[in-house]
């Protein structure tokens, strides 16, 4: 599982150095894609299959789930870890996400999320503000 948050900087080609608790559970080969709210997500070889399990079982008669599917099919990239640890963040996809240099790179569970540090600090701010309604919200759902 994958937890906390680390503050990283690209390199000039576009490689993000994953942080050194994520790299063994990530593994060498990873898949990244565009993700929701403004951030790029990361997932390890073998959930990203998962992912692509469940989207392949989603029923094309419901526009939702083929708009979803595209969205995280035709957007995903597969990755490989150089020696030292680092990704190449494709172009389109970084720019997607308004990516420059500085990302803030956080464990979400069964995912990495890569989001452009001032985003995210923006997004966490709004979700900080916002924590106890929620949590209310979550709480109705059983969580």
């Amino acid at each position: 599982m994958f937890i906390g948050t680390h503050y990283h900087s690209l390199d000039s080609r576009n490689r993000l150095a994953v942080p050194k608790k994520f790299r063994e559970e990530l593994g060498k080969e990873a898949v990244v894609t565009r993700g929701l709210d403004g951030c790029l997500f990361l997932y390890s070889k073998g959930n990203w299959l998962e992912i692509q399990e469940k989207l392949s079982k989603t029923p094309l008669t419901k526009a939702d789930a083929r708009s979803f599917s595209r969205l995280i099919l035709s957007g995903a990239v597969e990755v490989e870890a150089d020696k030292i640890g680092r990704i190449l963040l494709p172009g389109f996809l970084k720019d997607s996400v308004e990516i420059k240099t500085e990302v803030a790179v956080l464990g979400v569970g069964e995912r990495i999320e890569v989001w452009a540090k001032e985003r995210w600090e923006t997004y966490r701010q709004k979700l900080e503000e916002e924590k106890d309604s929620v949590a209310e919200r979550l709480s109705e759902l059983g969580i």
